[in-house]
Order: C-alpha cells, then structure tokens, then sequence
C-alpha cells in the first residue's frame, strides 16, 4: 500500500509540470502581458507607456524564460515564469492583479462553497440512492417505467431553468427563501437552501439511472440467484447484498468529487450571490484578473488529481480482491 501511494505521488509531479506548463504558455506566450494589460486597461489606444507601467506594478515586465540582464541563478529566477508559475507548486499564490492575496482571498470564501457543496453531496447520494432503490423493487411496473421517463425530462432541463424556476417560484412567490445573498454563521442556512434544493434536483434524474444501473448489474450476479434459492425475500436482498455490494463504485465515485467540493459551483453561486470560489473565479475572468484564474486552474488541477488518488486508495480498502503490489 505504501509503495503504490508513493508511485501514485511521484505521478502527480508531471502531471502538474504539465498542467503548470500548458497554462502559462497560455497566459503569457498565446496571451502576452502586453494582451493582458491592454484588456485590463480597457482602452483600444491606451500608450506604451500605460501599458509598461501596468505591467511593472505586477512583475509582468520581465522576460518569460530567461532574464540575461542578471547573472548566475538571478538569470532564471527573475523572470515570470519563475515568480509567477514555480511557487504555484508550494502554493504561494501571489497577489491578485488588484494587489489582494490570493490565498486570504481563497480561506475566507472556501466556506460559503463548502456550505453549499457538502449538503448538496450528501442529500443528493441519499436521494439518488433511494429513488434509484425505488426502481428496482419495482422493476418492470409502470412506477419504473415513470421513474424513468422522470429521469429522462430532468435530465433533458438545463440547469439554469432550475435555478431560474426555484428563485421565481420558491424566492419570489412564496417568498420561502431569500433568491440570493448570504450571512455568516447559522443565519448562512436561510441562504443555502435553496441553492442546495436546487443542487439536488438538478442532478436527480442523471443520478437515479447511474445508480440504478449499478443495482442492475448487482442484482443480475450469481450471489443474486442463490439468495432468492435460499428463500430470502426481494426486500432483503436489495438492501443486504444488492445495495452492500454497490457500495464499493459509489464509495469511489463520491471520494472522486470531494476535493472539487472546495472549488464551489461557478454557475450556482453566481446566480444566487454566493461569495464562494465559484463565484470568485467568474468574478476574476469577468474583470479580466489573470493572476486569480491561473492560480484557480492550478489548483483546480491539483484537487483532480488528488480525488483520483483517492478514489484508488479508497477502491483497494473496500475491496480486498484487489491487491496492490
């Protein structure tokens, strides 16, 4: 076990080199600062001498790779390649282009995101899990055959409409709810709920088939066909083996996702005047801040890969067929 997490660590490494590699080729070879200062200054004929100084303010005025104006190491560490990208991988963030701290920023809005995100995964599981249960007991009666045709329209809705539809409904007509905004502490749940209502029907219909498919294929198994010899009823056998056995792909399709929980939703938060991440990095591409949505790429990747770490960790604990050298 030790050995295969060391080699899934040495993985990560390159994997983030490249991820490093590709998002500053983009943000100042494809994109160049000159590109950068220009939309950030908002002007077609802003002078040279505008542009110098906004790049000055923000280290962008040296040489990308290497630097021959300085000599020993000073040559590869005064660029931007080096200031801007190589202290990603300690996550030393930097300053935002407005001069905030990037990483102040992301501790004090990671909250709001989880408040909404850790609900939403929770109940979502529990509800998919039922209805998909649901399904099964019922295979082949028109509940199942409803069920499914249910699935099918939600999943065939955008996500915006629910969002729209819930503030409208549930905010506006009801006045349940407040439509967006949120407060500190407990008064946060008055906010969260609809958000999380909404998370969670959003994803019923495509999560309900997903683990009704898993049920399936548990339910046609051999072990299946032995209980129901052994006289056991279909009741018994959807939750002591069919729903125990499906555990394993669910357990590891959920440990996958709970690193991202952290990066918020950039549509929901958005919406709903949540001050998470998601809304953070909307807010960073909007105003055109380059600093803030490289280092939410990395990071971003970084959470990815960590979840798949995970995910095969977690697969070997709960299935002991598996063996890792």
């Amino acid at each position: 076990m030790i050995n295969y997490i060391l080699r899934r660590l040495l993985y990560v490494l390159p994997v983030l080199v490249g991820v490093n590699i590709l998002t500053f080729l983009l943000f100042f070879v494809v994109n160049t600062p000159d590109d950068m200062a220009r939309m950030q200054l908002g002007d077609k004929h802003v002078s040279q001498a505008a542009v110098d100084n906004w790049k000055a303010q923000r280290g962008y005025d040296l040489p990308l790779l290497w630097n021959e104006e300085e000599e020993g190491f000073a040559q590869a560490s005064k660029t931007i390649f080096f200031e801007k990208s190589v202290g990603l991988f300690v996550f030393d963030l930097g300053a935002s282009d407005n001069g905030r701290d990037i990483i102040a920023d992301i501790s004090q809005r990671m909250w709001p995101s989880l408040a909404i995100a850790i609900p939403s995964l929770i109940f979502g599981v529990l509800a998919n899990i039922t209805f998909a249960l649901l399904l099964i007991f019922y295979r082949g009666s028109y509940l199942e055959f409803g069920g499914l045709f249910i699935c099918i329209t939600l999943m065939s809705i955008s996500g915006l409409f629910y969002i729209i539809a819930g503030q409208y409904f549930i905010g506006k007509l009801l006045v349940l709810t407040p439509i967006s905004g949120y407060a500190p502490g407990m008064d946060a749940v008055k906010f969260i709920i609809l958000p999380v209502l909404i998370g969670i029907v959003g994803g019923l219909g495509s999560g309900v088939r997903w683990y009704r498919t898993l049920f399936l294929e548990e339910s046609a198994k051999d072990y299946v066909r032995t209980a129901k010899a052994k006289g056991l009823s279909d009741l018994q056998i959807l939750f002591k083996h069919v729903l125990k056995n499906a555990l394993i792909p669910i357990l590891t399709g959920i440990v996958v996702i709970l690193p991202l929980l952290f990066m918020g939703s950039l549509i929901t938060e958005s919406f709903f005047g949540i001050p998470g991440l998601g809304s953070y990095t909307i807010d960073a591409i909007s105003s055109q801040d380059f600093a803030i949505v490289r280092s939410m790429v990395f990071l971003g990747s970084f959470l990815y890969i960590i979840g798949l770490l995970l995910t095969d960790i977690s697969y070997t604990l709960v299935d002991p067929r598996v063996r890792l050298d």
